[in-house]
């Protein structure tokens, strides 16, 4: 696992952020949450995580999106970290699952037909329209076909190797246009987990949500 500070400077709180599949910096580092340390955690070849940092701050939030809700899940279980709110968009901790995730025979679709051309589809299926999708190519990760290949390759793997994780998520926010992990699976998921849902009209990747829960938000607390 990949982890950069986008904002390092000793703030009494840290937000950490862990992005979906494929992801790297580029998208996220517009946001500049106030009073925060911010700390963006992708590539999911592994989910080794070093906590080192940790220990400096009294108060951690994390955001998850996506395949992140399940990387957080599993690098955050069982920890004494001080989490104070923890909030996964779009993504629950069973991102290969026929009822709670991404159904088994989509997923293997992706990975054995992954090639230029489908994921530049997969991407417009993450937004919610051709305005958004166009915004979002100003800001693609830029990552090689042969390592996002690898991450789904170690993610399924990974998923399959290891216990369910016991973190707890304080809110899920399901958007009801998501294209990518179906709504229903995600309701599903998160009423199994008895978390609290936030219903949005959303698309899977929504540049207003990444605002509101990277930046803004964090003027009001």
């Amino acid at each position: 696992m990949k982890q950069v500070f986008l904002t390092q400077q000793h703030a009494p709180r840290l937000l950490v952020f862990f992005a979906g599949w494929g992801a790297d910096t580029t998208p996220f580092r517009k946001y500049h949450p106030a009073a925060c340390d911010y700390l963006l955690c992708y590539d999911y070849r592994t989910l080794d995580f070093d906590a080192t940092a940790f220990a400096s701050y009294g108060e951690i939030h994390v955001v998850g999106w996506s395949m992140g809700v399940w990387a957080a899940s599993q690098a955050l279980s069982d920890k004494p970290w001080p989490v104070k709110s923890s909030i996964a968009i779009n993504g629950t901790p069973y991102p290969i699952d026929e009822q709670r995730g991404i159904p088994p025979e989509i997923y293997q679709g992706t990975l054995k037909g992954l090639t230029g051309a489908s994921l530049h589809k997969f991407l417009r299926r993450m937004c919610a329209d051709a305005a958004a999708f166009r915004s979002f190519l100003e800001v693609t990760p830029r990552r090689p076909l042969d390592e996002l290949r690898e991450e789904l390759v170690c993610i399924e793997r990974l998923y399959s190797s290891l216990p369910s994780a016991s973190f707890r998520w304080t809110q899920a926010v399901t958007g009801e246009n998501d294209r990518i992990i179906p709504p229903d699976n995600q309701l599903r998921a998160w009423q199994e987990q008895q978390t609290p849902v936030r219903l949005t009209k959303d698309a899977h990747y929504q540049e207003s949500t990444f605002q509101h829960y990277l930046q803004d938000r964090w003027t009001r607390l």
